[in-house]
């Protein structure tokens, strides 16, 4: 039920490797069509689940891998192990990986002013706008919503961009649905 509340909004998943394989693989099927279909012995019903996936977990199961001040204390099979729970069909479904570093003290409590949150609203804001314009004609609101047939119009790849994507492809073993 959970994907079908985030429709158009975000569904947030705190410590994603703790839940269960079965429940990670089965955001699979919303996250690809957009639906998600329930069958029980009465019969079947299809609800909307359109919603961005942020998820987040620790990069081993202590949570101190690659920490700057404290060490592992993982065995690298314990490590595997725990990357393996997130199966690459899931994470071919995922857009954006990255690593968040733990943050110093110091930087925590600088005086360095950063973006303020209705900077970046007002950013993202201007962003869809521009994005619903742009796509106006075609019936989709935003960049996610592009489909193969007007990736060439709206997205062309230059021979410089095609050689470095191709690169990108071979070294981090993508798949077909990451292009």
């Amino acid at each position: 039920g959970e994907v079908s509340l985030a429709h158009n909004g975000v569904l947030f998943m705190d410590e994603f490797a703790e839940f269960s394989r079965k429940t990670i693989e089965n955001l699979r099927q919303p996250i690809e069509d957009k639906y998600v279909t329930i069958a029980r012995a009465l019969g079947t019903i299809t609800f909307p689940s359109d919603f961005m996936l942020l998820a987040s977990m620790n990069p081993c199961p202590c949570g101190y891998l690659n920490d700057k001040q404290r060490t592992c204390e993982c065995a690298p099979g314990q490590v595997q192990a725990y990357k393996r729970k997130i199966s690459g069909p899931i994470l071919d479904r995922i857009d954006i990986t990255l690593d968040v570093p733990r943050v110093d003290f110091d930087k925590l409590t600088s005086d360095i002013k950063s973006e303020s949150s209705a900077e970046i609203k007002k950013r993202v804001e201007l962003s869809r706008e521009l994005q619903a314009n742009r796509y106006k004609s075609h019936n989709i609101r935003t960049n996610d919503q592009l489909r193969t047939n007007l990736l060439s119009r709206y997205c062309a790849l230059d021979d410089k961009s095609i050689e470095l994507l191709k690169k990108a492809i071979n070294h981090y073993q993508l798949s077909a649905r990451a292009y």
